[in-house]
């Protein structure tokens, strides 16, 4: 798998003013930089790092901040760096784990303008779009929908609906998406090098809906989280491979390596469901109810069927407390 890093955006990909109906430079202005520091003794410092970048998108005057939520995930400090170069200081205000949104609020103002939250339902395959980070033009991709359909990912992460956007961002976490109205449609989440349900190869990324954001936002600000159950977690890194799941990394310390469940296992069924794709062993998992539910799997390992049981939790019990400030 080539690296995004490599190579800076291409001047041919940047939007230009003539070729968009919208203020293009006041609306990326609304994007900032976002830095924040872990310690190094945080549950997400091993595999996600102690120090993070990426972008975050300014929502309202009063300096609520939307980004990825892995970018903040038990984060100490959090710095914003707006489109004139001053840095403010910000602190977490709530984590969704389920659609992967993080909220930071800034500590000073921002002068700069917040960028309106648009529609991503209104967007369409082939409907222009430009992907963009804190940088004005030259960290901007004019982009297009290549697809819109369900994601799973290996962290026990399902969404119903992503969207795919092509040619990719090199530096996506917390990008914004900006449609033809200069509304925000989406944050960028992920560099995918994949074939989509289409049959045809893509090299781009994934963004997860701005639609998802306003059904939870006032619960986010006011408690740090969703008032909806939270769902239950095995702590399991699992792959597809050939119509088969491969556990391909497990949580430290996590309910699935507590119940011995091990690299290499395949999970053939939970429950006695048969399961051989990520969002049909998601949904069986979660069915069970919330965290504390025993998940009965079927595992294949060294040519030997085994069942099971797995005691989950709730993912966030595992994060260095506080993870709200």
């Amino acid at each position: 798998m080539s690296d995004p890093f490599d190579k800076d955006i291409s001047a041919s990909q940047w939007p230009k003013p003539e070729d968009v109906s919208l203020d293009l430079d006041e609306v990326l202005s609304g994007i900032l930089s976002l830095r924040s520091e872990i310690p190094e003794d945080a549950f997400t410092a091993s595999t996600l790092g102690t120090e993070r970048a990426g972008h975050g998108v300014l929502i309202n005057q009063d300096g609520l901040v939307v980004t990825i939520g892995y970018l903040i995930m038990e984060a100490r400090t959090v710095w914003l760096v707006d489109a004139r170069g001053r840095a403010v200081s910000a602190h977490v205000v709530g984590i969704d784990q389920e659609t992967g949104f993080g909220l930071v609020q800034a500590l000073d103002g921002l002068d700069v303008p917040p960028v309106e939250i648009g529609c991503s339902d209104d967007l369409k395959t082939g409907d222009p779009v430009i992907l963009a980070g804190h940088g004005g033009r030259s960290s901007a991709v004019m982009s297009r929908v290549v697809a819109k359909h369900e994601f799973a990912g290996y962290w026990e992460y399902l969404l119903e609906e992503g969207i795919f956007t092509a040619p990719p961002h090199p530096f996506w976490g917390g990008s914004a998406l900006i449609g033809e109205d200069g509304t925000l449609r989406g944050v960028g989440s992920l560099f995918l090098q994949q074939v989509l349900r289409t049959g045809k190869p893509f090299d781009g990324n994934m963004v997860v809906p701005i639609d998802l954001l306003p059904p939870i936002l006032e619960d986010m600000v006011q408690y740090g989280s969703t008032r909806r159950p939270s769902r239950p977690w095995l702590g399991l890194l699992t792959m597809e491979a050939d119509n088969k799941l491969v556990v391909t990394g497990l949580a430290n310390g996590g309910p699935a390596e507590e119940a011995d469940i091990r690299v290499g296992d395949l999970v053939l069924g939970i429950d006695g469901t048969p399961v051989s794709e990520l969002a049909g062993m998601y949904r069986a998992i979660w069915a069970h109810g919330p965290p504390g539910a025993r998940i009965p799997m079927t595992v294949l390992r060294d040519g030997t069927q085994m069942d099971i049981t797995v005691l989950s939790a709730n993912r966030t019990d595992f994060f260095k407390a506080p993870l709200l400030h």
